[in-house]
């Protein structure tokens, strides 16, 4: 492929999760639209959570043919799908397996992918990571981009083009708001476990008022 196709969001999540399944349940691939639409949907291990219809999904399948992306064969009566990234993207398989999880899972650090590459391409260490994201990211037409620290943050982040540019303004808010309400939860849980604390206090007290 001489040039970088630009997807929409769904025809991206697709791609990632052909990808992905090929290797985390190898006996149920190649994927029937019904079990490759679930995967689109899966509301852990993705972002965004998606909510897409099989119509959609098989939309997102025809145009991704267009760039020879998918493998079509007939399971019995239920047709079923397969990706082709690696010729088609003329990429090895470590550089597919990280396109797949930024396509997946959105922004990550070098470390968060190497942890989320496991079952796809074990990575010996993360140096290795940054090295195929490097050339990622250096090739005449990059695929992926490092974006800016985010504020508090020790290691940048990195992001796939396949959708086109990357809103790095946008990325920022959505990630620091998710930050403040990773923090929010977490002071709600401290502060139910103090009452729950004093709570279990006030009844020892009134259990031994009680008693006496």
């Amino acid at each position: 492929m001489t040039t970088l196709p630009i997807f929409s969001p769904l025809e991206a999540r697709v791609l990632g999760v052909l990808i992905e399944k090929e290797k985390t349940v190898p006996d149920a691939y190649p994927l029937s639209v019904n079990t490759l639409t679930l995967g689109c949907n899966q509301k852990t291990a993705r972002d965004p959570v998606m909510s897409a219809s099989e119509a959609e999904v098989l939309s997102a399948i025809d145009s991704l043919k267009d760039y020879s992306l998918i493998v079509e064969s007939s399971g019995g009566r239920v047709m079923r799908y397969a990706h082709n990234a690696r010729r088609a993207f003329k990429l090895p398989e470590q550089s597919v397996a990280l396109l797949a999880i930024l396509m997946l899972r959105g922004p990550q650090t070098a470390g968060e992918l190497r942890t989320n590459c496991d079952r796809l391409h074990p990575f010996g260490d993360i140096s290795s990571v940054e090295a195929f994201l490097a050339e990622l990211g250096e090739s005449e037409t990059p695929w992926v981009v490092k974006l800016p620290k985010l504020p508090g943050s020790r290691e940048h982040r990195w992001a796939h083009l396949l959708c086109g540019a990357v809103d790095t303004e946008a990325l920022s808010v959505a990630a620091s708001q998710r930050h403040a309400d990773t923090d929010t939860v977490a002071k709600l849980q401290a502060d139910v476990a103090r009452l729950s604390e004093e709570v279990a206090a006030l009844r020892s007290m009134v259990e031994k008022l009680v008693a006496s």
